[in-house]
């Protein structure tokens, strides 16, 4: 069997050999200026690094190379509407466009286009609809997801009963920040908890208003969805008022080094959901550090490797890359078009032995797509920050999203999409 494989492989190879032409374009819409700089470019090197390594290392993808196409967006809407534009007609095979606002915007264009999107943990959670929304992935997770495991973890932290106990969101007053709010809703009829609202206007630099209300109230946990320099200054007005850290969690784009490190030992115990792994303790990394970092050849200046963005922008890579190798199977072509990618991800199948053979065991859970699920498994795991060790470490393992509430709410919402854009579900 085993054999049979090798061969399969190896005359694909040369299928696909004969047919490669110039390169595989991936877009990056990133952002290594503006307010959100800090977070955009450890995303950003991550996510450039990973294709750089392949280039080097194997050649690119099926033995086509990968064209990266950086395009800033300064994390403002326009602005990535703009680089979706100025790109799409070179070829372009997927979108990431690390942005709840610029994501619903492409939404419509992207699928007229033909061109698949994927907003990994981020954009319009129930796009996990994939009957309803073609081009559309948002796996390995969503923000209702995200929302319903914290609570899990509460659940777990306070023995099962949150009856009466209160439970305040401080989110980014922005389409991102307002993504859980209707989970949160739900989550609170069905568990007891009284839950409190508080926004925070763009950038977040301003917070005192917020924090007084919150060190008024008291609420037994607050959840944060947050980004950027809010991030740090929400971290750093709860340790003002001595609120414990261990009962503050954020998503998981609130849950950077940059996040709690200007903090200092005032961030000790901080948590905040996990989609992946932290650190770089992979051996995916000692790869990264010969073919690309020695090399000269990194997107950055090598200092962000493990750190928490770094790791997901890589992470994104990996998904993007591992969808063009099994467009490449499916079709046994290289030189896939965006059709073929957008294939290639509603098949993406990833097991626990796929990635270790990339140097990334355990690094995340399964990922398992389909027509009707392009939100995958829906997985997450609690990390805390050591303020002493200045380290993350995952203190759950991957924790599964309330399907009973969060199911429902995706089907509402997609439905009544599809409804207002004459759209007619595919038969999945």
């Amino acid at each position: 069997m085993k054999r049979m494989k090798l061969l399969a492989a190896m005359a694909l190879s040369v299928t696909m050999a004969g047919t490669a032409s110039a390169d595989l374009v991936i877009p990056s819409l990133e952002y290594r200026t503006g307010p959100y700089a800090p977070n955009g470019i450890h995303f950003a090197d991550g996510y450039t690094d990973y294709f750089t390594l392949l280039n080097e290392r194997d050649g690119g993808i099926g033995g086509v190379p990968v064209r990266v196409i950086p395009c800033e967006t300064a994390y403002n809407t326009e602005k990535g509407v703009e680089c979706y534009e100025s790109t799409k007609g070179e070829g372009a095979l997927v979108y990431q466009p690390l942005s709840t606002g610029i994501t619903y915007q492409l939404i419509p264009k992207a699928t007229a286009d033909g061109i698949p999107v994927h907003s990994m943990g981020y954009g319009r959670t129930s796009a996990a609809n994939g009957k309803v929304f073609s081009h559309i992935f948002n796996y390995p997770g969503t923000y209702w997801d995200a929302a319903s495991i914290i609570v899990k973890h509460i659940l777990e932290q306070e023995g099962g009963d949150l009856s009466g106990k209160s439970i305040t969101l401080v989110y980014h007053n922005s389409a991102y920040g307002k993504e859980p709010i209707r989970t949160l809703e739900e989550l609170s009829k069905k568990h007891g908890y009284n839950l409190t609202l508080i926004a925070v206007d763009h950038p977040g630099q301003e917070q005192k208003s917020q924090w007084l209300q919150i060190r008024r109230e008291r609420p037994d946990y607050v959840l944060m969805w947050g980004w950027g320099v809010m991030n740090q200054v929400a971290i750093q007005e709860a340790a003002n008022i001595r609120y414990p850290m261990d009962h503050f969690i954020g998503v998981w784009w609130s849950s950077s080094e940059n996040d709690v490190i200007p903090v200092g030992e005032g961030a000790h115990g901080y948590k905040a959901i996990a989609m992946h792994g932290v650190g770089d303790d992979y051996p995916i990394y000692d790869d990264m550090r010969k073919y690309v970092l020695d090399a000269g050849k990194a997107a950055g200046d090598g200092s962000n490797l493990g750190k928490v963005l770094y790791n997901r922008g890589m992470y994104a890579a990996m998904l993007a890359a591992e969808a063009v190798r099994t467009a490449q199977e499916m079709t046994g072509v290289a030189d896939i078009n965006s059709a073929q990618m957008r294939d290639g991800m509603e098949a993406l199948k990833i097991d626990a032995a796929r990635l270790a053979e990339l140097g990334l065991p355990d690094f995340g859970p399964p990922i398992e797509v389909s027509c009707g699920n392009h939100g995958g498994p829906g997985l997450g795991a609690i990390q805390q920050w050591d303020a002493s060790a200045q380290s993350w470490s995952l203190i759950t393992g991957f924790i599964g999203a309330d399907r009973d509430v969060v199911d429902p709410l995706i089907a509402e919402d997609s439905s009544a999409f599809a409804a207002e854009n004459n759209i007619t579900p595919r038969d999945c």
